[in-house]
């Protein structure tokens, strides 16, 4: 079963896309470029038909490198950035509500239709470009925030780990059973997965309609992804909406603050990592098939704590020299996450299709990284550029079309 990572970074955790007066908050915005890259890293291992690949082959070389750089992303980025684009998702709620409440305009409608728009682009996206889209899931349990947007923030948080403590228990339950049932598929089953490997490669390198065919064949094992992680995504969403109504990203710099960040950090990493390298070694290598599922699930139960570690670093970062330099240079990404997101899945399917190349399934994961990156530099030159000259990317634009609909979008 594919693993949806996206999740979704969008123009609805896009805080100027609603009221031009909004001041933007340098350090979100750095976040938000800082989890497209990792959100990219992601997709990437499943557009170019790495992801569910164990024993460590990391794709048709079968090269020590390819090895290691699969094993990695699977440790240190899968299952993560698409936590830390939910709690953004939840603090950039409560500053839309603040621009609307500036606005005089009624908040609810203007996020419906947001919300709507932002469904419509992810439905579109799943079909053509990449089944694993998660706009369209965002869209949904967004109307959960629409709903408990009055709740005290105190209530939200203890609902947050209530849902995360739900979630949790209901994953344990199942790694055990997995881990206790010999779950070997025997011959007949090996032969039934490398025979639906192999029509999923075909269709992939076919034409373009046997690309839409794959990307909505693909939506039932989506779907269970979907909703195995649905609850992580609530979780994340309302402890972003409790810190975003607390302000908890403003002002980190001063010493209370920056304590705070360091407790998270080193927290943070003495919990995740652990689970990280357990899930890199279940889906990777060495352990073999029957812990692949029970490792995946530790993995996932403390990637929130992976999350906030990279969050909290990045944060204290951010208040030294070089940091905001960094953050300077990751926040114009960040403020066209939407755009650059899926300029991503264009080119990937450009490059790993048969809307282009059709290269699914014939590139080392080394190389598949490395081009990854690559053009990730060229989004943060371009967003720069653009953000430079425009106050709102192309997509940005035609979403916030969409929430005000009707009202006078302002120049530039």
């Amino acid at each position: 079963m594919k693993r949806p990572e996206t999740i979704g970074p969008t123009a609805a955790i896009e805080p100027a896309a609603v009221s031009p007066r909004l001041h933007r908050i340098v350090e979100v915005d750095a976040l938000r470029g800082f989890a497209l890259c990792g959100i990219f890293l992601a997709n990437v291992l499943v557009m170019s038909g790495l992801d569910g690949l164990s024993g460590g082959s990391a794709g048709p070389t079968a090269s020590g490198l390819d090895q290691v750089v699969h094993w990695l992303v699977m440790a240190l980025v899968q299952t993560k950035f698409y936590l830390l684009f939910s709690f953004l998702f939840g603090y950039s709620f409560t500053l839309q509500m603040d621009a609307a409440e500036r606005d005089g305009a009624p908040f609810a409608p203007r996020m419906l239709r947001r919300l709507l728009g932002l469904f419509v682009l992810g439905a579109l996206h799943a079909v053509l470009l990449y089944p694993g889209d998660i706009l369209t899931t965002y869209a949904l349990l967004g109307l959960i925030l629409l709903a408990a947007r009055a709740v005290d923030p105190a209530r939200m948080w203890r609902a947050a780990l209530r849902v995360y403590g739900v979630v949790a228990g209901l994953y344990l339950l199942l790694g055990a059973a997995v881990a206790l049932v010999d779950t070997s598929e025997g011959d007949e089953g090996l032969a039934a997965s490398a025979a639906s490997a192999a029509e999923l490669t075909t269709a992939y390198r076919g034409g373009p309609a046997d690309v839409v065919r794959a990307n909505m064949d693909a939506w039932g094992d989506i779907l269970v992804g979907l909703l195995m992680m649905g609850g992580m995504v609530v979780a994340a969403f309302l402890a972003g909406f409790v810190a975003g109504r607390r302000r908890l990203l403003a002002g980190t710099g001063t010493p209370e603050r920056t304590a705070r960040l360091r407790r998270v950090c080193l927290w943070g990493l003495a919990v995740g990592l652990p689970g990280g390298v357990l899930m890199a070694a279940g889906t990777v290598g060495p352990l073999g098939a029957r812990w692949e599922i029970p490792a995946f699930i530790l993995g996932m139960l403390t990637a929130p704590a992976l999350s906030a570690a990279y969050a909290s670093g990045l944060l204290l970062w951010f208040t030294t020299p070089r940091g905001a330099r960094l953050a300077a240079r990751l926040a114009p990404a960040g403020r066209m996450a939407l755009t650059n997101y899926l300029a991503q899945s264009v080119v990937m399917a450009l490059v790993f299709t048969g809307y282009g190349a059709a290269l699914y399934g014939r590139v080392g994961a080394a190389a598949v990284l490395g081009g990854t990156l690559l053009f990730y530099g060229f989004q943060l030159a371009a967003s720069a550029w653009l953000m430079s000259r425009h106050r709102l990317g192309p997509v940005e634009r035609l979403l916030r079309a969409v929430t005000l609909w009707g009202r006078p979008a302002p120049r530039g």
